[in-house]
This record gives C-alpha cells, structure tokens and sequence, in this order.
C-alpha cells in the first residue's frame, strides 16, 4: 500500500471515530451515525480493497465533509472544536486521495534525445 492509501486511510478512519464521539448524546444518534459514520467506513473498505475508484469517492466526499465542517464552525460555536477536525481531516482526504495524480502530472519525465 502506498504511503498516499495509508494516509487515506487513517483519515477516514479517524473521521468516522470523530463522528461517533461528536454524535454521541444526540438523541437521534443512530440516524446521525447511519449518514455521517457509514460513509467514510465504506470508503475505507474500498481504499484496504484497493478499489481504484475508492480514492476518487473519497475526495468527493472530503470535499462534502469540508463544507460540512466549515458550516458546522461557523454556525454552531460550542461544537466548533469537532468542526475544526473535521475540516482538517477533509483536507487531509482530499490531499491524499489526490495525490498520486498531483505527483504524476509533476513528475520530471525523462526525456532521452534520440541522437
């Protein structure tokens, strides 16, 4: 597994950690952990399978969870803590998801002249 996977894969893991501390006196706890907690699990399957279209969902999905923080900060003060990890951890989705195409579209090619 690449480093980038691994990294991906922590990240989502510790965002579904992250929703169940941050849902768990809610009254509506199993709704919230069904929507919120199911998916970046499913997508960590996805990334230990080894699905190629698993890092795509979870840079799309980062980007839904960095929204969702920054709304979260910004409109519910006393659950800004766990809206600032979240976002942190959205970005790190999205970077890692993304990286092995950043790395291959700058990678130096080598270029032999054909004498």
């Amino acid at each position: 597994m690449k480093k980038s996977q691994a990294l991906l894969a922590l990240a989502l893991f510790a965002l579904s950690v992250l929703f169940a501390l941050w849902f768990d006196g809610s009254r509506f706890r199993i709704a919230l952990l069904a929507f919120f907690m199911a998916p970046p699990l499913l997508v960590l399957a996805g990334v230990l399978a080894r699905y190629a279209k698993a890092s795509f969902w979870a840079g799309v999905l980062g980007l839904f969870w960095f929204s969702h923080g920054v709304m979260e900060a910004y409109a519910v003060p006393r659950e800004r803590g766990y809206a600032i990890v979240e976002v942190m951890l959205a970005v790190v989705i999205v970077l890692a998801s993304s990286w092995p195409g950043i790395s291959a579209r700058f990678r130096k090619k080598n270029t032999v002249d054909a004498a």
